[in-house]
């Protein structure tokens, strides 16, 4: 089994790769989606997303506990396309009531153990400014932080850049 991380900017081809990353594993594919679609431009982004990937994907709409869906639904699949990290982050930010770390070990572990493939999708948020609050400041050095522990697990890590995939690790 494989663990993957996928990550970079907006709109640099993340999803549409890691999709095809978990093709690779054969038939029973599984989709983790963590947006929660708020307004009519999140929700079509949503739809535009589920076209993308195809009806070969099981779409399961969790936005907080991922490590229980992939501990629960792992054996189903024969790769699980989690997308995404720093919206799940965000998610769990804004619930106020979690430790948020102890979430991102947990999920580290989970992946460690899961006996299917995961493709994680996450964003890049460290390369730009410095952001003006502090809440955005600890959004940015969570992702950061969580984006290292993922590809600490991960057997393969790629950086996508403009549609390009660079394989760092």
């Amino acid at each position: 089994m494989a663990v993957i991380l996928v990550g970079g900017g907006a709109r640099s081809g993340k999803s549409r790769y890691a999709i095809a990353l978990a093709e690779v594993h054969g038939d029973r594919l599984g989709f983790v989606a963590t947006a929660q679609p708020a307004d009519e431009e999140m929700r079509e982004r949503v739809e535009a997303h589920r076209r993308q990937r195809g009806p070969q994907f099981i779409t399961i709409e969790e936005p907080i506990d991922i490590a229980r869906v992939i501990e629960e639904r792992a054996a189903q699949f024969d790769a699980i396309v989690v997308d995404c990290v720093t919206l799940w982050l965000s998610n769990l930010m804004l619930s106020g009531d979690r430790d948020v770390m102890a979430e991102v070990d947990r999920l580290v572990k989970v992946a460690g153990d899961a006996p299917t493939s995961l493709v994680f999708v996450t964003n890049e948020v460290g390369c730009g400014i410095v952001p003006e609050n502090d809440l955005a400041r600890r959004f940015r050095d969570i992702a950061g932080f969580a984006n290292q522990r993922i590809a600490e697990v991960s057997t393969r890590v790629y950086w996508m850049v403009f549609g390009c995939p660079l394989r760092v690790k």
